[in-house]
């Protein structure tokens, strides 16, 4: 549903071909009068047009509404319509800041009902939660019953650690909108973002807001926005620098986890592979062993084997999913039939075989009874000896090359009898 536009301008005077990449977006805001307030929805959509960008916004946003109350209204429906790329999720202001047994009883249970309730009904959209702010002097009524609330400080890191924690807990992505006001606060306290009663935004609160959101949804620097509102230019440059800094140079602590896939795998014997997921933040993985696919929904700790029909070299593909993000992982095996390799030379000396192949931590090579091995070596592709064996005994029939500190790679085997010298290619893998 996210979709992304490439717009071509021909400017035929000068010969130059102008690409401008445009995104467009469906975002529905659930909040209240924090995202009511100067009108924070259309405050990022004229940034994102500024930006050459498009934000399509529906919103609904009662004065004082909670998650609660957010599940069985018009919002509970407008998330079952579908059709969204982003959903903003914004609780009552105080609420996650109380405590944690009353949070847990009246914030988290709703808010996980939202969440669950955006990705039924709309599975590759981005479920993201609007951390908000402390009260200019804290929470003064209801630090009489937990203290904590009695200063800015206090009530603000509450606000931060509930939204992580449901960002976290519920999968979504996180506006530290809280964490940008109080750079500001810190570092530039001549900008006021509040409004007189001390906890609404300002409109140098919600342009805050509006900046810290566009980063969120459209991945963009925004110290590039030309947009300031009414602000003072130079106001609105400091505000869109603290906004980079908060969001902008950190955009995957507040985004929801990406599929990171990767895997190991082991040779069992010529032609059979075991292969052993790796990956990370998955709900779905699918093979490609180069000749055929195989997938299955639920990761697990489980191998999977794979075994060829012919030799080669194959590239083995793991595409990890999730939320209809992917991500691949890529390998080549080598497959040799390397059972028996038959020599039949002048002297008759038969048959000589070395196994397995591709080798991981040791080469065996084998000879008939007639043959008397004098030494086996193992070169690099350049030529370089990297292990070897001498065969000072009659007796000796089967000889190991240790592979242990020997990195995975293509290399060149040297058998030589008192015959004979017979060289192969061969694969190691780790």
């Amino acid at each position: 549903m996210r979709k992304r536009i490439l717009f071509f301008a021909i400017l035929i005077l000068c010969g130059f071909v102008v690409c401008v990449a445009q995104q467009s977006l469906n975002v529905l805001f659930v909040g209240n009068s924090y995202t009511q307030v100067n009108n924070l929805p259309q405050m990022v959509k004229n940034i994102a047009s500024s930006m050459g960008d498009e934000l399509n916004y529906q919103s609904n946003t009662p004065g004082g509404c909670t998650f609660y109350q957010h599940c069985y209204n018009n919002s509970m429906a407008m998330i079952c319509n579908g059709g969204w790329d982003i959903v903003v999720l914004q609780e009552q202001s105080q609420y996650p800041s109380f405590p944690q047994e009353q949070v847990e009883m009246e914030v988290f249970p709703y808010a996980q009902r939202l969440v669950d309730s955006i990705y039924s009904n709309n599975p590759c959209c981005e479920p993201m939660f609007y951390m908000t702010w402390g009260r200019k002097n804290g929470d003064a009524d209801n630090a009489v019953y937990f203290p904590v609330l009695g200063t800015y400080e206090g009530m603000d890191s509450m606000l931060c650690e509930r939204y992580t924690y449901m960002a976290q807990e519920y999968d979504a992505s996180l506006c530290p909108v809280g964490r940008v006001w109080r750079y500001l606060r810190e570092n530039h306290s001549e900008i006021e973002l509040y409004q007189s009663d001390e906890s609404h935004p300002s409109l140098a609160g919600t342009y805050a807001a509006a900046c810290a959101f566009y980063v969120l949804f459209f991945h963009r620097n925004p110290e590039l926005i030309t947009f300031s509102s009414s602000l003072p230019q130079a106001t609105a440059q400091t505000i869109r620098s603290a906004v980079r800094s908060v969001v902008f140079d950190n955009l995957t602590q507040w985004q929801r986890p990406k599929p990171q896939a990767s895997f190991t795998f082991e040779m069992i014997d010529n032609n059979t592979v075991s292969f052993f997921s790796t990956s990370q933040n998955v709900s779905n993985l699918t093979w490609y062993f180069g000749e055929e696919a195989t997938s299955y929904n639920q990761p697990d700790d489980n191998a999977i084997e794979h075994t060829y029909s012919e030799t080669g070299t194959f590239v083995v593909s793991l595409v990890a999913e999730r939320h209809c993000m992917t991500d691949t992982a890529r390998a080549d095996i080598t497959i040799a039939d390397n059972s028996s390799i038959n020599i039949i030379n002048d002297e008759k000396e038969g048959s000589i075989s070395f196994y397995p192949n591709p080798a991981k931590d040791v080469l065996n090579i084998n000879c008939p009874e007639n043959v008397k091995l004098t030494s086996v070596i193992l070169c690099d592709m350049y030529g370089k000896i990297v292990a070897q064996n001498y065969c000072l005994s009659n007796d000796n029939k089967t000889i190991s090359l240790n592979l242990d500190n020997i990195a995975s790679g293509s290399y060149i085997l040297q058998i030589n009898t008192e015959k004979a010298t017979y060289t192969y290619k061969t694969m190691i893998t780790k």
